[in-house]
């Protein structure tokens, strides 16, 4: 008589266990992987930090601002303006790329009934001469700000940083 060992008289896998049990596999490596890389942590990611930089990105955009507007005003100024003005875009457009940060579609021009300048100076709607000493003004805090990101950028920024700074110490003289 032949005993009959359980162990043997198994019966092969059908194929609806087989996918279960892939099934199951991947299900368990899935939930391991999202595990792994957090996503099911809801913890929100802290915001990146602002480029050092943009500051003087927001001044070159600002000065580029005040100088168009400045020239709708008084468009006997062009010839002297027009340049400073097209410096300070440049600038901008520089910054813009050395941070990747995107530039306005276009600068609005401000209205011509402007409100007066931040340390108080004449509007630009005024005579050319306080519109230039507003503007001679606005370079020379231009300038510092300039100079105070100088000497806290890297070796790699500071090149053009320092450029920047000497550009606005040219404008204030001109504007004189």
């Amino acid at each position: 008589m032949r005993i009959s060992d359980p162990d043997q008289e198994r019966r092969a896998p059908s194929r609806r266990d087989v996918l279960r049990g892939g099934a199951l596999a991947a299900l368990a490596a899935a939930v391991g992987t999202l595990t792994g890389c957090d996503l099911l942590d809801r913890e929100p990611e802290p915001a990146p930090e602002p480029d050092p930089l943009a500051p003087l990105l927001a001044g070159a955009l600002d000065l580029a601002a005040r100088h168009q507007r400045a020239i709708a005003d008084h468009p006997q100024l062009a010839d002297l303006l027009g340049p400073i003005e097209a410096a300070h875009r440049a600038h901008a457009e520089e910054l813009a790329r050395l941070t990747g940060t995107g530039l306005p579609s276009s600068t609005p021009a401000l209205p011509s009934s402007n409100p007066p300048a931040p340390t108080g100076g004449p509007a630009s709607a005024g005579d050319p001469a306080a519109v230039r000493a507003e503007l001679r003004a606005a370079e020379q805090r231009g300038r510092e700000a300039a100079a105070e990101a100088c000497l806290a950028a890297p070796a790699e920024r500071a090149t053009l940083v320092g450029t920047i700074a000497a550009a606005r110490a040219a404008h204030a003289e001109v504007l004189t």
